[in-house]
């Protein structure tokens, strides 16, 4: 193997680099190596610290470039490369996308790692339902809620995620997401029934993402703020600028894009920007939609009230 990695190294680099990654891997393998000694591998490979978190088995690991395990308690950064291994995360501390090298460096180092957190620490424990309702529920005894959280292997803390139709009770790391959810904010165990009705509220605020539905798929209760009064604004149906919104919304295909565009972009032509299209289009398109709306979406007042109307428009939606 040594000798073809050379070989392969002459011809082209990333070859050779990424032959000697799956080499080493596989000799920590043969070796029944520990998790520490691949977190270290990872690190000292890609020359950047590396860390691994597993909150359901309270596994936690990082490790330096020089080798040295020093634990830190920042949440990981969004744009680090990182590989899911199990229920486990593997991070390199370093921006991606990912290189060729590096990416093979997450894979051989997530693998070996998850067949060592099965081997050594079991399976991961299967979301129970039962446990998840009573963590929610503010009726359940304190000490019962608390045997549930031990159950699904919190830690002190925790959050909960409210899905369409589901529910998550996590500690630790955001995991990534598909489709709408809200996320409520990080509790003492017995208050996660706080967290829950604040991620049910924030459930309603995000968007399906698409032309009827512009906006963001997963939306954090915590930077609601005031907003969130607005889901207590009985038939939001009702209110005269969300039927404005509609009567504008059925002119045009365009028409809630743009305007979602309007309103969640710091200016004009950053909105341009992000719906892929010239500058005067968009003025265009804009006073189309005014003339429809019958307000100014341009002054700060008439964009307030755009973003108020389209955020009253998703509780309409998602109730």
């Amino acid at each position: 193997m040594k000798d073809l990695a050379v070989r392969l190294a002459a011809l082209d680099a990333d070859a050779g680099a990424a032959l000697r990654v799956i080499s080493y891997f596989d000799s920590l393998a043969e070796a029944r190596a520990g998790l520490q000694p691949i977190v270290r591998g990872a690190a000292v490979l890609a020359d950047c610290p590396a860390r691994l978190l597993d909150p359901t088995r309270r596994v936690r690991i990082r490790v330096t470039q020089t080798g040295l395990a020093d634990w830190r308690q920042e949440a990981p950064d969004e744009t680090w490369m990182s590989v899911p291994a199990g229920t486990a995360t593997l991070w390199l501390e370093r921006p991606g996308p990912a290189g060729p090298v590096e990416a093979m460096i997450l894979e051989r180092a997530a693998g070996a790692a998850r067949a060592v957190l099965d081997r050594t620490r079991g399976r991961a424990p299967a979301t129970d339902p039962a446990s998840v309702e009573l963590i929610v529920d503010p009726s359940a005894p304190p000490d019962v809620r608390l045997q549930a959280a031990r159950r699904l292997g919190l830690t002190d803390t925790g959050y909960v995620i409210a899905l369409e139709g589901a529910i998550r009770v996590l500690s630790g790391p955001l995991p990534t997401l598909t489709g709408r959810a809200g996320i409520g904010p990080t509790t003492a165990l017995l208050d996660l029934p706080t967290s829950w009705e604040a991620a049910r509220t924030a459930l309603r605020f995000a968007a399906d993402g698409t032309e009827e539905d512009p906006g963001d798929q997963v939306v954090h209760a915590a930077d609601l703020g005031g907003l969130a009064l607005l889901a207590t604004a009985g038939d939001q149906s009702a209110l005269p600028d969300v039927k404005a919104l509609e009567h504008a919304a059925s002119a045009a295909s365009w028409m809630l894009t743009t305007l979602h565009a309007v309103a969640a972009s710091i200016s004009l032509r950053a909105a341009a920007t992000t719906l892929r299209i010239h500058h005067s289009t968009l003025q265009d398109r804009i006073t189309h939609a005014e003339n429809l709306l019958t307000w100014n979406v341009r002054d700060p007042q008439g964009r307030l009230r755009l973003q108020l109307a389209l955020a009253l428009r998703h509780l309409h939606r998602h109730r």
